[in-house]
């Protein structure tokens, strides 16, 4: 997901490949410039975030899926990006150096420049503020691509809230789980089948549209019909006269049938991410934009992401207060949803304006599109599942670097969905959770943003290994700090009661900050350090490891952690009585993620030595191979 990271390892993996090809023949001025020419690589890993969010919980079938351009950002992390260019204009340092012999970048600052999202090469004309203003060609290109990742971002943070509210209020916590294993992968299956399909058969102007259009159509259609036809849609009597029959446990599946129309709009928020943000619009991105147009401006798309996150968690908060002035007998959630879904679907008309201006006006005109520099898509290794297993067991390096994904997911999704059961008993009304969510979203833009300006020092200062260990040590902490609350309520009601709270909203704002810091430390610091692993590596490990905990590792981080709760949830009843044992597990795995990335962190210090010292040796030859060639 950390496609600013991936322009790092890009671009020094071509400086290596570009000398080794062509061997002594070519000089170091010629190897630095067909370096410079390479493809930029955006390799997706995760939505969804993000923009992944952004906490985007998607599914790893729809970025394998067959289709002519398969980037998948996480859109906070592509905020990284923004915070390197910041911190180098406030530093006034430029990460590369490149003097008249070539000389090869020292370990020290590969790391540094990859970690923090540079872009690994040399750029003309250094990083000031000229560099970073458009052309006028340039800004009839960018400005309506930078106006749809906006508006894009915009629509998720209101539909990831509003999902959260329905369901939460609804149901419980309990249901998410469920919602996640048999909503959400099989909705993410029929899209990869269906955009197969379509793909063959459509242009790509139109398949777009039939791509954003149906979500559009659906959440507009859901707040002005679904919602306030609720008593005839949804089966209550019959679910309530099965679950007579049936134990307690089986309350949150038959919850998903009950609320039937909520699961439908939970899925689909949960693969605007997937679809709109990483397919869509990241494929439509790298279709028009060059190469260097890429390395100046795509991380100045982080912007978007960030302020997107915080304007629109105001928009939540905003509209969901209306309320308040509302007489009595008015469903007030019921009108605040239907100003969400109207910003939705005007949001989804703007995006859909957008690539037409593009497709019609933009690419059409020669002086502002070249096909001649557009990127080309980069072939992937595909792996199944069997032998991405055994990759994994073969490769002690790759399986740390997985077990860091999976305990990532695992973790996040064990405190998140205990801390949304907590929220929904502090906050019953869907107006009120719909305010602390679109408060949430904003501090969680605020706070990422800051984060990865921080997370630049970090690099440079501390290194690799101390990077790595941050994210568990931020989530272990607050994450174990949060479930003491909850089982220890008890004994420190006295001293929550002295500061003027009580035990249930004290766990919300401890468990609200365990999300905030949480996920802004894993989108500044850990997504950073995944990408930055695969640097040492030579092409096929590069290759055949990415594909392997692409397969394995992601999927496994994203399912874990409900499997566990949804067999907690059958034997317990419920999350609340779960929490023991959800904190034991939650305990385990933060350990085993510390004992991995100490473990990696070794390898990577020996990767990235022998790393050099074959730049270095490659390097030497280059020089001598100059120098006879002046003398000659």
């Amino acid at each position: 997901m950390a496609f600013v990271s991936s322009f790092a390892g890009s671009a020094l993996r071509a400086r290596s490949n570009v000398r080794s090809r062509n061997g002594p023949q070519m000089n170091a001025e010629e190897a630095n410039t067909a370096a410079d020419k390479v493809q930029v690589e955006v390799v997706g890993a995760e939505t969804t975030a993000a923009a992944k969010n952004v906490n985007q919980e998607t599914v790893a079938t729809v970025g394998a899926m067959p289709m002519p351009q398969q980037p998948a950002q996480n859109i906070a992390t592509a905020a990284s990006g923004l915070a390197a260019a910041l911190g180098a204009l406030i530093l006034g340092k430029r990460a590369f150096k490149k003097d008249k012999s070539a000389e090869v970048e020292t370990v020290t600052e590969m790391k540094a420049d990859a970690a923090a999202g540079g872009n690994g090469a040399e750029q003309k004309g250094g990083l000031g503020l000229g560099s970073l203003i458009p052309t006028k060609s340039e800004r009839k290109k960018l400005i309506p691509l930078g106006l749809m990742f906006f508006v894009i971002l915009f629509n998720y943070t209101i539909l990831r809230d509003t999902k959260d509210v329905l369901v939460v209020t609804a149901a419980g916590a309990e249901i998410i789980p469920f919602l996640k294993t048999y909503c959400n992968l099989p909705g993410a299956i029929l899209f990869t089948i269906a955009y197969s399909k379509l793909s063959n058969y459509m242009s790509r102007e139109a398949l777009f549209y039939a791509c954003i259009l149906p979500f559009v159509a659906f959440f507009f259609l859901f707040a002005f019909y679904m919602y306030p036809n609720l008593a005839a849609l949804h089966p209550i009597a019959w679910t309530d006269q099965i679950a007579a029959s049936l134990p307690a446990n089986f309350a949150a599946p038959l919850a998903i049938i009950k609320n039937w129309t909520f699961a439908v709009f939970y899925t689909l928020a949960e693969l605007w991410g997937s679809v709109v943000v990483s397919l869509l619009f990241w494929g439509f991105a790298n279709e028009v934009t060059t190469v260097d147009e890429a390395k100046k401006y795509y991380p100045l798309f982080g912007l978007g992401a960030n302020v997107a996150l915080i304007f629109s968690g105001q928009y939540v908060r905003y509209v969901s207060d209306i309320r308040r002035n509302l007489p009595a007998g008015v469903d007030g959630w019921g009108l605040s949803l239907k100003y969400l879904m109207a910003m939705v679907a005007f949001g989804g008309l703007v995006i859909a304006g957008c690539y037409f201006y593009v497709s019609r006006f933009v690419l059409t005109a020669p002086t502002v599109f070249k096909p001649g520099a557009q990127k080309k898509t980069k072939v992937k290794t595909k792996l199944g599942v069997r032998e991405s297993a055994k990759y994994l067991a073969s490769s002690r390096y790759i399986r740390d670097l997985a077990m860091l994904v999976i305990a990532y997911g695992m973790s996040i999704n064990i405190v998140e969905v205990t801390w949304k059961g907590r929220l929904r008993q502090a906050f019953p009304d869907p107006n009120d959770y719909s305010t602390f969510m679109g408060n949430f979203s904003t501090a969680t833009g605020s706070v990422t943003f800051v984060m990865m300006i921080i997370g630049r020092f970090i690099f440079r200062k501390f290194g690799w290994g101390v990077a790595a260990t941050i994210t568990p040590t931020v989530l272990g902490f607050t994450g174990l700090t949060f479930f003491g609350l909850l089982l220890f309520s008890g004994q420190v009601s006295p001293l929550i009661a002295s500061i003027g709270t009580t035990p249930l909203m004290a766990a919300v704002l401890v468990g609200a900050a365990q999300n905030v810091l949480s996920k802004s430390s894993k989108y500044s610091l850990f997504d950073p350090c995944k990408e930055m692993a695969y640097i040492p590596l030579d092409a096929e490990q590069k290759s055949k490891g990415k594909a392997a905990v692409d397969v394995i590792g992601n999927p496994l981080g994203k399912s874990g952690g409900s499997f566990i709760q949804q067999g907690l949830i059958f034997s317990m009843g419920s999350l609340a009585a779960s929490t023991p044992y959800l904190a034991a597990i939650l305990a385990v795995i933060v350990v085993m993620w510390l004992v991995a990335a100490r473990s990696l962190d070794r390898q990577f210090a020996d990767a990235m030595r022998s790393s050099e010292a074959a730049e270095a040796a490659l390097a030497s030859e280059v020089k001598t191979e100059a120098k006879a060639a002046e003398s000659a």
